[in-house]
């Protein structure tokens, strides 16, 4: 079917403006992440500078549909519990921490590397139950805990590539929907098995996908800053239109670490219009160095463009 040249132009038009809006997304911002509470190292949100010229989110990690109850971690299809520090990292900490500094909003991050020493899946029964439970569970954790975002972090998989989009998908969209969340980001990571399915997920439902807290971290510790800026214009390629994030592991294992020139690269990316942000994992680790990264990457994020 062609459509009569006045529409066309008129359509052509709209696409341009709809992709330059899109793109134009991606720029300099002075947003920085952390996520908290993985591995029960005593840490607290009041320990963490906050710098107060930057929007600065926490990330509770992790809630997981797992039950671990009888001693051997089983999947609950979408029924979530809490395995962060919340003695640490209570209802009443969050909300101390946020009355405390109006820049912090905290989220928490679904599914993660493992539970209890054990793989952590993603392994519905079907796309249906699986929604209903998540949304369900996690709206009544996001309300317990006054938080104001959600991110996925799911890294082992059982289901296709579609499953995982549309389960995803849609809880993100129902949670946004009904009011519980302003937003919520993706952390995908360069496996093929990962990428397919986060990539999947961008193609149909990328315009509820706020932020893209990609681990570059997982790169090999004999990572450049040349290989590094590679890799984020890869990444940026791959999400495109995305608001991709930096990021680094504050235990030095792998990546660009800062004392490697991750710093550096966030400089140039800085000067090409290219740092949508910053994100460490994580806090527990950065506690035995005072938060000395922390606070270099808010510096680097407040200071003029």
């Amino acid at each position: 079917m062609s459509l009569p040249k006045p529409c066309f132009i008129l359509f052509l038009l709209f696409f341009l403006a709809s992709t330059q809006v899109r793109a134009a997304s991606a720029s300099n911002s002075n947003l920085f992440r952390e996520y908290i509470g993985a591995e029960f190292k005593d840490v607290k949100f009041s320990d963490v500078p906050i710098n107060q010229n930057v929007n600065f989110h926490f990330i509770l990690s992790f809630a997981i549909d797992y039950d671990t109850s009888s001693g051997t971690p089983s999947p609950t299809n979408g029924k979530f519990s809490i395995f962060w520090d919340t003695q640490n990292l209570s209802p009443s900490q969050v909300s101390s921490i946020k009355s405390n500094n109006p820049n912090v909003k905290v989220a928490l991050s679904v599914g993660g590397d493992s539970v209890s020493g054990s793989s952590a899946y993603f392994d519905p029964s079907s796309v249906d139950s699986w929604v209903s439970n998540a949304v369900s569970s996690l709206t009544t954790i996001i309300k317990d805990y006054n938080l104001d975002g959600i991110d996925i972090d799911y890294e082992h998989f059982k289901g296709d590539t579609n499953t995982f989009a549309e389960c995803i998908g849609r809880l993100i969209q129902t949670l946004k929907t009904n009011g519980v969340i302003t937003f919520a980001s993706i952390a995908p990571f360069a496996s093929d098995e990962v990428q397919s399915r986060y990539l999947s997920l961008w193609k149909s439902y990328g315009h509820v996908i706020d932020y893209i807290n990609f681990q570059f971290y997982a790169y090999d510790k004999s990572t450049t800053v040349s290989q590094f800026i590679d890799y984020y214009n890869e990444q940026t390629s791959n999400y495109n239109g995305g608001n991709v994030l930096v990021s680094f592991n504050s235990d030095g294992s792998r990546g660009l670490t800062p004392d490697s020139g991750f710093f550096t690269a966030c400089s140039m990316l800085k000067s090409q219009q290219k740092l949508y942000g910053i994100f460490v994992w994580s806090a527990d680790d950065s506690k035995a160095n005072d938060f000395t990264y922390e606070k270099q990457s808010q510096e680097l994020l407040a200071s003029p463009n």
